[in-house]
């Protein structure tokens, strides 16, 4: 008799990262996706040396060259294109792996076609997971089209909604907003600063991010990705409702808050304008949980550390998670993996989940716009470099990606 296989709810990132890397120990699995067809939806992300590490273990490399940009360039600029701080990242920085600027969409198309390939019929769609039941040394997964599924284990990798979740913790108190609405777009557009440059610039108010994630439809440009972020509402009342969510911007909501900027060498409001089509997003975390596993069920991911988009290590740490799970199931019971794995992650994603609501490395340009509102002639003046270096270099240190 066969063993039962590790059903896997949710096919994002964390799920399908999780899928692969159990076939490639040999632990039967099922991936379970609620929609009926995978399309490649997002905009840009970025995944950072150490997670990029187990995607190359998984043979993905080459496939992630073919879409994304390995990240040279790390820069920190106030509003007014002054620069506060710069670092190489990735192979660059030393790492052995490069940093990705990739589009999530096909990030996660890197993933599924993978997942497709080697995991055949384990790969299933439209299964939207609704409930589950535990009895002796079985999981009963349950869908919304009435499929029931038996497996050794249940995952969650059902996103920042988790039915999972909810099921473990239903006192929870749900999805928290912190009053910064995102905007959030990406274009062909000529190359900037070498191609391989992401930029973060801004003060207390509001903050743009840029960065390159694919080549471009003509030479000399790139795919951009373009982020605007500003504090619009109060973080005291709830979030806005899930209806809301990833709704198409509008230029005359998000131009007020990029006049408010200057990049020597980029025209950030004609970038903006040419977008045919971009996005608004609330951000929003969840309060870290006191435990993700109850039995032979736990949570991963966003499920279980939903975060802030700072420090570029969303996606990063599920893969994180994906590989510490599956290691522990390959080398001990089940219940026992479930327990080994959260006693590692738990603690080290909570640490990264608290350090974004307070900013995370972009607190470099936090810190200087309070100090220097209207701009600075000489950063010296305004703080020193061991003060930025501990704030920057301390965060990829949490974190688990310094050299």
């Amino acid at each position: 008799m066969s063993a039962a296989p590790i059903l896997i709810g949710g096919g994002g990132i964390g799920g399908l990262a999780l899928g692969l890397m159990l076939h490639q120990r040999g632990i039967p699995c099922i991936v379970a996706e609620s929609a009926p067809e995978v399309k490649q939806l997002g905009v840009g992300i970025n995944t950072l040396p150490h997670a990029i590490a187990e995607l190359e273990q998984l043979g993905l490399l080459p496939a992630l060259d073919a879409v994304g940009i390995r990240t040279r360039e790390l820069r920190y600029l106030d509003r007014f294109g002054s620069r506060i701080w710069t670092e190489a990242r990735g192979l660059h920085a030393g790492h052995s792996m490069p940093q990705f600027s990739i589009h999530r969409g096909r990030l996660h198309g890197v993933l599924w076609h993978a997942a497709a390939e080697r995991l055949g019929s384990a790969l299933r769609t439209g299964l939207r997971l609704t409930g589950h039941s535990q009895q002796g040394d079985r999981v009963l997964a349950e869908f919304a089209d009435g499929t029931r599924i038996e497996g050794a284990a249940l995952i969650g990798a059902d996103g920042i909604h988790s039915v999972l979740r909810q099921a473990l913790h239903p006192e929870d108190g749900g999805i928290r907003w912190n009053g910064i609405q995102m905007w959030r777009g990406a274009i062909d557009w000529p190359a900037y600063e070498g191609g391989d440059t992401m930029i973060v610039a801004g003060d207390m108010k509001e903050k743009l991010v840029l960065y390159p994630i694919g080549e471009g439809g003509t030479p000399g440009t790139r795919l951009t990705n373009w982020v605007v972020c500003a504090q619009i509402g109060d973080p005291a009342k709830p979030p806005r409702r899930r209806e809301d969510w990833s709704r198409p911007g509008r230029l005359e909501d998000v131009l007020p808050h990029v006049h408010r900027f200057r990049v020597p060498w980029l025209d950030v409001e004609a970038l903006v304008r040419a977008t045919p089509e971009f996005w608004e997003y609330p951000m929003c975390d969840r309060d870290p949980l006191p435990f993700w596993t109850q039995g032979r069920v736990t949570l991963l991911g966003d499920a279980a550390h939903p975060m802030y988009p700072v420090g570029s290590n969303g996606a990063s740490q599920a893969i994180l998670d994906a590989r510490k799970l599956a290691d522990a199931l390959a080398a001990m019971p089940v219940q026992q993996a479930l327990a080994e794995y959260e006693s590692v992650r738990l603690p080290a994603t909570r640490e990264v989940v608290l350090t974004n609501r307070r900013g995370g490395p972009e607190r470099v340009v936090d810190v200087v716009s309070e100090r220097a509102p209207d701009g600075f002639e000489r950063l010296e003046d305004v703080i020193a470099v061991e003060e930025l270096a501990a704030i920057a270099r301390g965060y990829a240190q949490m974190a688990g990606f310094a050299r």
